[in-house]
């Protein structure tokens, strides 16, 4: 019996010596060439670079794993205890491995191979080597692996807190939709903050670990329900929540909602899309999609939807004006309509709007299928518009019934609505007509004196083109170019009232080349003219004579000052735009003309922060002495200081905003003064009307339109800024000032005012009803002095002389001229009465405040 027993003890002790031999060589054989999990104590997880409005709410994420680092002590307890819970709820008591879960582990995959299941083996993978597997490993399904994984989990252990290893597991873990790590996953399936989570959210977050496609809400409702559950139950038998609180959680159903905060800047794509260049340009790709940038936009939400708005009207009604192009698709008779629409994508575009098939036309109406089996109604106001496109002819008669232009089984294009244009109701499934518009354009609105681009807006839908019209295409800008040839001629001696000839020139092109002689839009001709009513009415002869006479490097020199052209070659064509700019510059260079003539660099970011919250990139540069106060104790308020570069004289550029004022009260962009409230700003139009500008402010607000053909074509012989671009910006800025004051321009010191006519520039006579106050320098000749025109020849010297004017006010006496220091807010109109009494305001400029 002792020899047996003696047997017995040494067979156990030599199993036991071979075990153990047998466990450190497969600890010294797997444990070589390891990698090094020391690593993991500086946790650098690529994070999603997120990009804010200037309201704060989300404009757009970049990542290559939608992660939001949040440290252990940010993270609720109950999110902690469900997946614990759910996990490995020995995590704080066991050395990085569970020889008990190892051991049930390796039971239950005894039994599955016995009764010949194709089961994936059962795991008993810890928090601990979890870890390990995601953070040091690859996911091979192999003994080898599991002994490593086992091996790094002790020396894990070893090393770091447990609180710290937790904190690595809920970050890194996949739970599916694109989510690493628990706050990802919280706003991603329930838009919320993992403080907002309930036990049921966070239990089914804690499901999804296991197998993340298995559990997928949309695609298995009902397993991804039952995992939740089982996740419940064990949080109630672990004690992490109460029997009362498990009973109300089981109850609960579960739902996902998509993310809110993303619905909330829909057509911030060309903004979004152009910060997205500009970051991978300054920090690279992997800072971009792995870095954690928290980024903050300049962009008004409420500004950008407005003009995303406004745009596609503007682009739709001149697409209506110019006819019907026919329906997008045909389907034969007895086929389908759900069917067949079932199979048919709706163009790039349309987004916004239904396919609709025609299944029966009336005299009053067409009657339509819809994708959902629905029928409506198309009535024959609503296609008043479609005139067909004839190939040689133009457009064709006004359709009279629905039929002129609709046959059964033509796929249209549909977007329901409620009434017609003379306001009267109309029935439920009822449709009006539409179609994406051949044209294209782009809105920009800047803060004139901060330069932050507010909104900006690159075409008709992202969907349909994701070329950015506002800030990459470059078009010639046609007469909205003229009002910086007018300002190099305000900065060398001229003035508002000075007199330019506006009669028929002539240049030379070269030896072999014949005349250049360029024209008026209208091919008249009024003479001499002052400079006012050469920008009011947009007079190219006055132009050309006028760049001709200071010389094309004057103007090339003031272009590239204000960023409008980097290297405008010096031909007289430029004068009239014929050169290329895009609508970003152009709009940020009128900016500089409502600010006072202080440069500006116009930005789509405010601040760039790192993951840690350090601000790596400012757009305001400016030092505050006294900001970082930690207390007011009666100390003065701090002063910013105004870094900007004077670009011209502000008396100059105050005169230019009231030439361009003018432009709205009685020149080209009259359509804008439905507004109301002071505005200026020009036209623009280039040969062939291929582009159509309207660029124009309010004292806080720079808005530049453009619209035009991306291939450059005509848009119409009568087609001009004035007539398409002009009511864009008009409704645009209807709008956005609407419950603005009407703020009249700030006017620097050293301007003066006269009252003039202005079309002559000559001192005001006594019950002149059309008189205007005109802005002059202090050293200005004032209107009565001696005054010449500007003549020319189109000589090679430009063959210029200022001519006597002899016009009807010749001759007026100085004492029928009101000069007046100062600034008066209610510019450029004034009473009738020239004995009425003008306010003076103080020398000194106000500061400008607001955004727009």
């Amino acid at each position: 019996m002792f020899r047996f027993l003696l047997g017995v003890i040494s067979l156990v002790l030599l199993l036991a010596i071979t075990m153990t031999g047998g466990v450190l060589f497969a600890f010294w054989h797997f444990g070589r060439d390891l990698p090094d999990y020391h690593q993991l104590a500086n946790y650098d997880p690529p994070v999603t670079t997120r990009v804010y409005g200037g309201d704060g709410r989300l404009v757009a994420e970049y990542a290559v794993e939608k992660r939001v680092f949040v440290p252990l002590t940010a993270i609720p307890q109950i999110v902690k205890d469900a997946f614990l819970s759910a996990e490995d709820k020995s995590f704080y008591t066991h050395p990085g491995i569970d020889p008990v879960g190892i051991a049930r582990a390796i039971v239950v995959n005894l039994r599955n191979k016995g009764i010949g299941a194709d089961r994936r083996p059962v795991g008993a993978s810890t928090i601990t080597q979890q870890v390990a597997k995601n953070f040091l490993l690859t996911n091979e399904v192999s003994i080898e692996r599991k002994v490593k994984e086992a091996i790094l989990a002790l020396r894990i252990e070893r090393a770091f807190t447990k609180d710290h290893i937790l904190e690595l597991y809920l970050n890194e873990i996949y739970l599916g939709s694109g989510s690493y790590g628990v706050a990802a996953a919280a706003l991603n399936y329930f838009d919320k903050g993992l403080d907002e989570l309930t036990p049921d959210e966070a239990a089914y977050l804690a499901a999804l670990p296991k197998a993340p496609n298995n559990y997928n809400p949309f695609r298995h409702p009902q397993a991804a329900r039952e995992r939740r559950d089982w996740v419940l139950g064990r949080m109630a038998e672990d004690g992490k929540i109460t029997a009362s609180e498990y009973q109300l959680a089981l109850a609960q159903p579960l739902e996902v909602r998509s993310r809110k905060e993303m619905q909330a800047t829909q057509g911030a794509d060309y903004f979004a899309e152009d910060i997205r260049r500009e970051l991978q340009a300054k920090y690279g790709e992997g800072a971009l999609y792995r870095g954690g940038l928290v980024v903050r936009a300049s962009m008004d939400a409420e500004l950008q939807a407005m003009g995303t708005r406004v745009l596609r009207r503007g682009l739709s009604q001149y697409d209506r004006r110019h006819g019907w192009r026919g329906p997008v698709g045909h389907v034969a008779s007895g086929v389908d309509p759900v069917r067949a629409l079932a199979g048919l994508q709706r163009p790039g575009g349309a987004e916004d709007w239904e396919l609709a098939i025609v299944t029966g036309l009336t005299d009053s109406e067409a009657v339509l299928s819809l994708a959902d089996g629905h029928a409506g109604h198309l009535p024959i106001a609503e296609l008043k518009w479609a005139r067909r496109v004839l190939e040689k002819s133009g457009l064709g008669p006004v359709p009279r019934r629905p039929g002129d232009i609709l046959t059964p089984g033509d796929v249209i294009l549909v977007e329901a609505v409620g009434k017609g244009d003379d306001g009267k109701a109309y029935g439920p499934a009822t449709y009006t007509l539409r179609q994406v518009p051949k044209v294209e354009g782009a809105l920009v609105a800047i803060d004139p004196h901060t330069g932050r681009v507010l909104a900006m807006i690159g075409g008709w839908s992202y969907g349909k083109s994701q070329f950015n019209r506002a800030s990459q295409a470059m078009r010639q800008p046609g007469s909205s170019f003229k009002p910086f040839i007018y300002l190099s001629a305000l900065e060398n001696g001229y003035t508002p009232s000075s007199l330019v000839l506006d009669a028929p020139i002539a240049l030379s092109q070269g030896p072999g080349l014949p005349m250049w002689r360029p024209k008026n839009y209208h091919d008249d001709y009024l003479g001499p003219t002052t400079l006012r009513v050469g920008i009011e009415k947009s007079r190219n002869l006055m132009t050309v004579r006028l760049a001709q006479a200071l010389g094309m490097e004057k103007v090339a020199d003031m272009s590239g000052r204000f960023g409008i052209y980097d290297n405008l070659p010096h031909q007289l064509a430029m004068a009239l735009g014929a050169g290329e700019t895009t609508p970003l510059r152009l709009t940020a260079a009128y900016a500089m003309l409502v600010n006072g003539g202080k440069k500006l660099r116009p930005t789509l970011i405010d601040r760039i922060q790192d993951r840690n919250g350090k601000t790596i990139f400012s757009h305001d540069l400016r030092f505050c002495d006294g900001c970082s106060a930690p207390r007011y104790s009666g100390q003065d308020m701090p002063t910013l200081p105004d870094i900007r570069e004077q670009m011209v004289d502000p008396v100059s550029a105050y005169q230019m905003v009231s030439i361009l004022e003018g432009v709205v009260q009685r020149g080209t962009g009259t359509s804008v003064k439905a507004v109301g409230k002071p505005l200026g700003g020009k036209t623009g139009t280039s040969n062939d009307s291929n582009d159509v500008w309207f660029v124009g402010f309010s004292p806080d607000l720079a808005v530049g339109v453009f619209v035009g053909f991306d291939d450059p074509a005509s848009l119409g012989p009568k087609e001009t800024g004035g007539s398409v671009a002009a009511p864009i910006f008009r409704d645009f800025m209807m709008e956005a000032l609407k419950d603005k004051p009407a703020t009249p321009f700030r006017m620097p010191p050293g301007v003066r005012l006269v009252r003039v006519d202005p079309r002559t520039g000559r001192p005001a006579m006594p019950g002149d009803t059309k008189s205007i106050y005109e802005a002059f320098k202090s050293a200005d000749r004032m209107p009565g002095d001696e005054e010449g025109v500007l003549e020319g020849d189109g000589s090679a010297d430009g063959g210029f002389s200022f001519a006597p004017y002899l016009g009807a006010e010749e001759g007026a006496s100085p004492t029928q001229m009101e000069v007046v220091p100062g600034t008066d807010p209610t510019l450029p109109s004034v009473p009738s009465d020239p004995s009425a009494p003008v306010t003076t305001a103080p020398s000194a400029a106000p500061s400008a405040g607001g955004l727009y």
